[in-house]
């Protein structure tokens, strides 16, 4: 993802939401409705957020330091993990308790015109936000499903913002039928129920984040079609004949660390293998270029020692 492209479903994202959570609150206010309190909380967390996301890719800009020698990439993904935490915690379950409570007592709503002049305001504003992030994920989609990109997405900010402007579309919905079940059968717990479905949908998606951000921060391989890219770089059928071991590391969404145990003849001399290396790096390079950190380890091969293939079991360290 690039960062331009990343940044505009950003603030698409905070402007709808600033926008929306004003108009929830002075709805809430003027008749009562918990589903709109719930909505309202679930926009400030929401910009709250996408505030997040905005720090987090400044920080990763960051240059390298002696102590951080590979850069601060990965800093998109811890606050793409605290993004999931916040929908957790401030969106989902304040929503659950406040529909619980409503559930419990009950109470008619006051000047129902205001939720759902808002519910309508609010749905065509996410939905300039979602189709926002959709335009900018299709770039970088291709021919993916949309549940492939959001798991196999190395750049977790479009991943983090559709499914918050899906949940929250689907959560106005969820909003606009509590309290219109409400007006039509003159019972208040239909708001309450309409609220928990919003609460156990927010603490899904946040679920979702937490696993796939949770993985980015351990770390990530390239994926398969780098892996072919860049093995087929590094050979270059004379002196580096074939690769034996490589592991790959993303160190954030656009930076990757490539370190391989490479074949060379066995009668090259120091001079022919380094000037081989440097070209090998060199075709990596060209063929990914988020290939920005390779190490390149000369070996003469074995079939024993490349029998376990990358299995890090069985290859520790890549020997």
């Amino acid at each position: 993802m690039s960062a331009s492209g990343g940044t505009k479903a950003i603030v698409a994202a905070l402007g709808a939401n600033l926008a929306i959570a004003a108009a929830k609150f002075v709805a809430f206010a003027f008749s009562g409705s918990s589903s709109m309190l719930a909505e309202g909380v679930h926009s400030i967390a929401d910009s709250g957020n996408q505030g997040l996301l905005l720090l987090g890719g400044k920080k990763a800009k960051r240059a390298a330091t002696e102590e951080h020698p590979f850069g601060y990439g990965r800093e998109r993904y811890i606050y793409g993990f605290l993004v999931s935490i916040v929908l957790f915690t401030i969106g989902g379950v304040f929503a659950l308790y406040e529909g619980y409570e409503k559930i419990h007592d009950p109470h008619e709503l006051e000047h129902w015109y205001w939720p759902v002049g808002v519910l309508v305001f609010a749905i065509i504003a996410e939905g300039f936000s979602f189709r926002t992030a959709i335009k900018e994920s299709n770039e970088l989609r291709g021919q993916q499903s949309w549940a492939q990109f959001v798991r196999r997405a190395k750049a977790p900010e479009l991943p983090v913002v559709l499914l918050e402007d899906f949940g929250a579309l689907v959560g106005l919905v969820l909003a606009l039928g509590g309290v219109g079940l409400t007006l039509a059968t003159g019972n208040g717990v239909w708001d309450g129920i309409g609220t928990m479905c919003i609460g156990a949908l927010l603490v899904l998606i946040a679920l979702v984040l937490a696993a796939e951000t949770k993985s980015l921060l351990l770390g990530e391989a390239a994926g398969p079609e780098q892996v072919a890219k860049i093995r087929a770089a590094v050979a270059d059928g004379d002196t580096v004949t074939r690769v034996i071991h490589m592991r790959t590391l993303h160190l954030g969404p656009e930076e990757l660390l490539v370190a391989a145990k490479i074949a060379v003849q066995h009668d090259d001399t120091a001079k022919e293998v380094a000037d081989a290396i440097n070209a090998a790096e060199e075709r990596i390079r060209a063929a990914v270029p988020i290939a920005r950190v390779i190490y390149l380890e000369p070996d003469i091969y074995r079939e024993s020692a490349a029998a376990a293939g990358d299995d890090p079991a069985k290859t520790p360290g890549g020997i």
